[in-house]
């Protein structure tokens, strides 16, 4: 007979691949010729447009081979996707329903059974089905069990088939991912980081120049923006690199006294909010260790954080000490109460304080903040009152 091979269509390649990776089904299929004594055997693909053969037994020479095709329309197959019903006959000459049906006409058919196959998740994915030109005793509760059985079997075998597929499209698609994070570490790396390094040179020249009032406030604010886009830089780096499992890298060092480290930001922040009032209390009574620069990049997220959300007429309380080999830093504002729902995510990625998307950043200073916490074996929390917001980094030191 003359069928269609759709082998080369993508759309059911896969189905035919899955049915011939498993390893079962040549036997399941000789069996079931075997059992029956039925001389024709196979699992179908089945849609509303489309019959396609996914595995065949073939002792009667019908001449269908796995990728070749029937038109749905003439099949019983098609009853079977839209009843998710088995039909089984042994004599079509003797069955009411089926003797003046076109498709045993159109096909020669005198016996037949076709049980659907239905996926774990529900999904109607063809039928197992059997066929002979002779009358022969199938509808039996011991046959129709027997092809529900296999039916389910290789359902199971399908869902696992496609599983997998998933799975391995997923790892290939994060492999992808990771492979485009590298290089844009790289970028930010090197072609981002090496021309800011010059324009922060050039500021820095230019502030030893004697320059009028106008001259210095644009020095001012290039020094500003260049430390913004610095800061962005470094936290975007160090998002990927955790993203990618490296983590934040650390350079800790004994005996760091943390009060020179502290004030350096504060004062870096204070050219940024020069009218903004920053209230410290040290009492860093013994030295620290740790990285003296990640707790620095720590401190400038929480402190812009303060800065950027808290109430402009309040000041900011910074308080910091380090006793029994422990360092505890807190940084506290008044302002807006940071609602329950982004208390819960506040040190995800790309989260803000209070969630106001039109603030400035990328909302990775907290993440970052508390990864490098967590990197020295402490912790970071926050609570936030309607009177006050309050970060406390605890580290052993």
């Amino acid at each position: 007979m003359d069928t269609l091979d759709i082998t080369r269509n993508g759309d059911f390649q896969t189905d035919i691949d899955a049915v011939a990776g498993i390893a079962a089904v040549p036997r399941i299929l000789d069996l079931i010729c075997r059992t029956t004594g039925m001389g024709f055997a196979a699992i179908a693909r089945i849609t509303p447009e489309r019959w396609v053969a996914c595995g065949v037994k073939d002792n009667i020479g019908f001449g269908l081979k796995p990728g070749g095709e029937l038109k749905v329309e003439t099949t019983l197959c098609h009853e079977i996707r839209q009843s998710l019903k088995a039909i089984v006959f042994d004599d079509v000459a003797k069955d009411p329903h089926y003797a003046t049906h076109h498709t045993p006409a159109i096909y020669g058919l005198k016996s037949y059974i076709s049980v659907p196959i239905i996926l774990p998740g529900g999904r109607f994915f063809g039928t197992l089905c059997a066929i002979d030109s002779r009358p022969t005793r199938v509808n039996t509760p011991e046959i129709i069990g027997m092809f529900e059985l296999y039916a389910e079997l290789i359902a199971h075998h399908l869902d696992t088939h496609y599983h997998m597929m998933a799975a391995q499209s997923e790892l290939a698609e994060a492999q992808k991912t990771a492979e485009l994070r590298e290089q844009f570490i790289a970028v930010l790396g090197h072609d981002l980081r090496n021309p800011l390094g010059a324009i922060m040179s050039g500021v820095t020249l230019l502030e030893k120049i004697p320059l009028d009032e106008r001259g210095t406030r644009l020095v001012a604010m290039m020094q500003t923006c260049t430390a913004r886009m610095t800061e962005l830089i470094e936290n975007v780096l160090d998002f990927a690199r955790g993203r990618m499992g490296a983590g934040i890298v650390l350079d800790i060092r004994q005996d760091i006294r943390l009060e020179p480290v502290l004030e350096q930001v504060i004062s870096e922040l204070r050219t940024s909010w020069p009218e903004r009032v920053i209230s410290v209390a040290y009492d860093l009574r013994s030295p620290v260790d740790c990285d003296g620069s990640r707790i620095a990049q720590l401190f400038s997220n929480l402190l812009g954080n303060a800065l950027t959300y808290g109430a402009p007429d309040e000041p900011v309380r910074v308080s910091a000490r380090s006793r029994e080999r422990k360092l505890e830093l807190q940084v506290a504002n008044g302002g807006q109460q940071i609602p329950a729902d982004i208390m819960t995510r506040l040190f995800q990625p790309f989260v803000r304080g209070h969630g106001q998307l039109t603030q400035q950043g990328l909302g990775l200073g907290l993440y970052i903040a508390s990864e490098i916490a967590r990197a020295h074996g402490g912790e970071l929390t926050a609570t936030s009152t309607p009177e006050e917001t309050r970060f406390v980094l605890q580290i052993p030191a």
